[in-house]
This record gives structure tokens, C-alpha cells and sequence, in this order.
């Protein structure tokens, strides 16, 4: 394909560095027109959207394939083959019979809507084509998980079919359309010292989610019944007890595949939109906050409650709910900038609907010539991860803290405490509620949430003279970690970064 020139004989393929798709000729081109009024900027960018859809006609010619690979794929394998049932004796909602049938047409209906919809985006300027055949990608990920795929074979194609369907509408070519109303202007927050929505930063929050995804799916198979063993390097058996605990059959569906599909989420979220997005997509950083902030740390607790309603630690759930936290602090500052945006946006009088769905207007105009470039990541990879955790840092209070919310999910077996009594409990729940908080208040952005700690280290200083089942070595134990913990949660910590209008909550 021939790179594409602008009227000075510049060469556009320079932009692939910084879009990381194949979309910069036309983010570069909206940048070049910006400033055209009228019918004639108008033309302009339908021009460029059609110049676009020639680059990108590849992209639809795929989805007719892919959904004529779905067609035949029941005809091709025995949807009703090695049925597999589910780990633990658990009671589906559905049927046998009922789990072929609808995995079978729900393929094929698919795969006929995919083709149709496909071949309608060889036209160009048809957004609501690609929007529904997103939405089919987005299906062929939940129906697997729903309606519990009876093999191996069924779940893994629809995953990853419906994974390269969300690709390939709505992240190889850019969000439909999106080139004839976006507006330039600013990449770095006003206020602010760095880019929240830069690809060093959200590289880390990609390579995140994907490791989320091995471990949440690795539990997921296990309790489809696609695997018969969960392996555990340190508790043997206890996450096989835990995946197959009542806490976990009370939910209609698997957990542990639900999390996998939360994570392909996060995952492909995490490519959408430019290095601006906090500004021109603030409808998606909300929706992917939402994934990683609240849901995140719903999925936290839950892990964190094992050994109180199953009596049982699981290494790899941990390990999942370990690889979460993180992207909290991380997601924080960008949800914080396109909340700053849209209150900017309010302020000047715009219509908010428009700005949480078409980003507006900016308020003024920037580069970011801060982070250090992802194409740049073989020869200088201490600088993208530099660049990757800006808004994060470390002071040594949190850092004690989150050590001494470690020693005491630790201090019951240390004393030989059973993980059942009311004791272990105390210790387990105010433990690991600590760690989290301390990580979490790593984020400049939410520094001032550690104050939660002293409420925990209040907790972790008495909750253990009031039960029966504490020893006197456990009880001395939690009080001098809950003192320390409340004396710790005061100082504030050093502060690296500017956050605009957020800057006087950053106390």
C-alpha cells in the first residue's frame, strides 16, 4: 500500500508510531483541516473518510469471512460431541440439548448478520453497520460464558472470533465515522504535566489485562469442565475447593470465565481511541473506568473474602485479583481528565450530550512531548515504563503499610490461628482491605483515600480482644499493626505531577 502525502510532501506513515493502528493518515489529516469552516471543511472530511475506507477495505472483506467461518462451523464439528459438564456436580439453568441448540443457531444467526453487516461496510459512511457487527463480537464473547458452551471447541472459537469482530470494526479502522466530527487540539490535560491517555500509559494497562485474562481463563475452563484439575503451587487442593464452593455456584454462570471476559474487555479497551481520548471519547473512558474501577474492585472483594465464606485461599485467584489493583490507581487519572473536560465543557456552556459522546471542542492546543514514544520501547524501555506510571508514586508510608497489611493476613497461621475462627477472620479482612487501600492511594490522583487506613488500623488495634478464639500473641500483634497503620495513614507523601482543576483534592 502507498504511503499518502500532504500538500507539502510530507509523509503520513510517521504516524503509526504514535496511533498504533492503521488509522494515523486520517487522524493526521482531521489535524490538517481543523481549522476549515463551512461546507468546504465538511467535504474535506468526507473526502478523508473515504480515502480512509479504501485503506481500511481489507478490514470488512474479513468480517464476511469470519461470519461465513461461523455459518459452517456447525456443520463442520458435532456441536452435541464429548459434552462436557460443568466442575463440582454444579446445577445448570439449562439444559443439555438446550446448550447445543443455542450455541449451534446462535453461530450460525451470527455469522449470517456478520456477513450481511460486512457487506454493507464495503460502502462507505454505514457507522450503524459496524456498530452491530461490533455488538455481534461483543455477543460471541457473552454466549459462551451464558449459556455454558458444552466443549472446548465452541467456546474457544467464539472467543477469539468475536475478539477479532471488536477488532476489526471498531479498533484497526478508529471508532465508525468518528473522522468527520472529531476535533483536535489538546493531548495533555490543561493543567496538567503529563498525558493520561498516552500509549506508554496505556501499554501497562493492556499488558495487565492480557496476563489477567491467561489467569482468569485458565479458572474459567475449570469450572466449564473443559479441565479436570486446577493446579495450585501452594494450597493444593483449595482452588479446586474455592472454583467449586457454594460462594462460587451461587452465581448462574462461571466466575472465574466471567472474569476472563471482563479482562478481554479491559484488554481491547485499551487499544481504543487516540492519545486524546480522555477528551475526544469520553463516553468509552467512562465505560472502561466502570470495568477496571468499580468492577475491579467488586472482583477484589470477592477474592479477598474466600477464606471467611469457603474457609480456603486460592493462589491464582489472588494472583488475578493481584494483577487488578494495579490498574486501578493507574485508570484513576484518566477518568479524573475526561471528568475535567466535561466539566470544563459545562462550564463554557456546551451541550453535554454532544461532549460525552463527540468529545467537543478542546480548550486549548498542546503536544505531548513528554512520554517517551511506545515504537521506542527495544531501546529505551526504561523510559516507556517511566512514562507508563506517571501519576503513580511510592512514599515509604504507603509502602510500610502495605507491608503491614501483608503481615497481618499472615499473623493467624504464624500464630496457629485455624483460617475459620472469628480471629483469622480480623486479620485476613483488615489485612488485605489495607494492602488494597495503601496500593490504590499510590495514585496521586486518590492520595487522600488513605485516610480508610486508620478505619482499618482501628479495626486490626481491637477487633481481636473481641472475640473468643484469639490468642494473646495474635491480639498484641493486631494492635501494634493497627496503631501503625492509623500512624502512617496522616502523612500525605511526596507528589510528582499537576492535575489541573483536580490539583486542590490532592491533599
Amino acid at each position: 500500500m502507498e504511503d499518502h502525502k500532504d500538500h507539502d510532501g510530507e509523509n503520513h506513515s510517521s504516524g503509526m508510531a504514535s496511533r498504533g493502528v492503521t488509522r494515523p493518515m486520517a487522524e493526521k489529516e482531521v489535524k490538517g483541516h481543523s481549522h476549515d469552516d463551512g461546507d468546504n471543511g465538511g467535504m474535506d472530511r468526507m473526502k478523508m473518510l473515504h480515502m480512509h475506507h479504501k485503506q481500511t477495505l481489507w478490514v470488512y472483506w474479513m468480517l464476511i469471512i469470519l461470519g461465513a467461518w461461523l455459518v459452517i462451523s456447525p456443520f463442520t464439528f458435532d456441536y452435541g460431541k464429548e459434552i462436557v459438564q460443568p466442575s463440582g456436580g454444579r446445577d445448570l439453568w439449562i439444559t443439555d440439548s438446550m446448550r447445543v441448540l443455542v450455541m449451534k443457531w446462535s453461530d450460525i444467526i451470527s455469522g449470517l448478520l456478520l456477513m450481511f453487516f460486512g457487506w454493507r461496510s464495503l460502502t462507505p459512511n454505514r457507522p450503524i453497520s459496524l456498530w452491530i457487527a461490533c455488538f455481534i463480537g461483543i455477543w460471541l464473547n457473552f454466549a459462551p460464558v451464558v449459556f455454558w458452551a458444552p466443549n472446548a471447541y465452541i467456546y474457544n472459537n467464539d472467543t477469539i472470533v468475536g475478539v477479532m469482530v471488536i477488532a476489526l470494526t471498531i479498533l484497526v479502522p478508529g471508532m465508525p465515522n468518528m473522522i468527520t466530527y472529531m476535533k483536535m487540539g489538546s493531548v495533555v490535560p490543561p493543567g496538567w504535566t503529563y498525558n493520561p491517555s498516552s500509549w506508554p500509559q496505556r501499554w501497562i494497562m493492556i499488558v495487565l489485562a492480557f496476563f489477567g485474562w491467561i489467569v482468569s481463563r485458565y479458572l474459567g475452563t475449570f469450572q466449564l469442565g473443559y479441565t479436570d484439575f486446577a493446579f495450585d503451587p501452594f494450597f493444593g487442593e483449595s482452588t479446586m475447593k474455592v472454583l467449586n464452593s457454594n460462594m462460587s455456584h451461587s452465581l448462574p454462570i462461571s466466575d472465574g470465565a466471567f472474569g476472563a471476559l471482563a479482562y478481554t474487555f479491559e484488554f481491547l479497551m485499551g487499544w481504543m481511541g487516540s492519545p486524546s481520548r480522555w477528551r475526544t471519547m469520553p463516553w468509552m473512558v467512562t465505560f472502561f473506568g466502570i470495568l477496571v474501577i468499580p468492577l475491579g474492585l467488586v472482583h477484589i472483594f470477592l477474592v479477598i473474602s474466600q477464606p471467611i465464606f469457603v474457609g480456603e485461599w486460592c493462589t491464582f485467584c489472588l494472583l488475578a485479583a493481584a494483577i487488578m489493583l494495579p490498574m486501578i490507581p493507574l485508570e484513576f487519572d484518566e477518568v479524573i481528565a475526561m471528568g475535567q473536560h466535561m466539566v470544563q465543557a459545562k462550564r463554557r456552556g456546551d451541550n453535554m450530550w454532544h461532549v460525552f459522546w463527540k468529545g467537543g471542542e478542546s480548550f486549548e492546543e498542546n503536544e505531548d512531548k513528554r512520554s517517551t514514544e511506545l515504537i521506542d520501547l527495544p531501546q529505551k524501555p526504561m523510559g516507556v515504563f517511566k512514562s507508563s506510571v506517571w501519576g503513580v508514586s511510592v512514599p515509604w508510608t504507603l509502602a510500610v503499610s502495605t507491608v503491614l497489611g501483608l503481615a497481618a493476613m499472615f499473623a493467624p497461621a504464624i500464630f496457629g490461628v485455624e483460617i475459620t475462627t472469628m480471629a483469622a477472620h480480623a486479620f485476613h479482612l483488615g489485612g488485605s482491605l489495607t494492602v488494597v487501600i495503601s496500593v490504590i492511594c499510590m495514585g496521586e490522583i486518590v492520595r487522600m483515600g488513605r485516610y480508610l487506613n486508620i478505619i482499618l488500623g482501628l479495626g486490626l488495634a481491637v477487633a481481636p480482644w473481641l472475640v473468643n478464639d484469639s490468642v494473646i500473641g495474635l491480639s498484641i500483634t493486631g494492635t501494634v499493626l493497627g496503631l501503625l497503620i492509623i500512624a502512617l495513614s496522616f502523612p500525605r507523601g511526596i507528589i510528582k505531577e499537576k492535575y489541573g482543576l483536580w490539583d486542590k483534592y490532592v491533599k
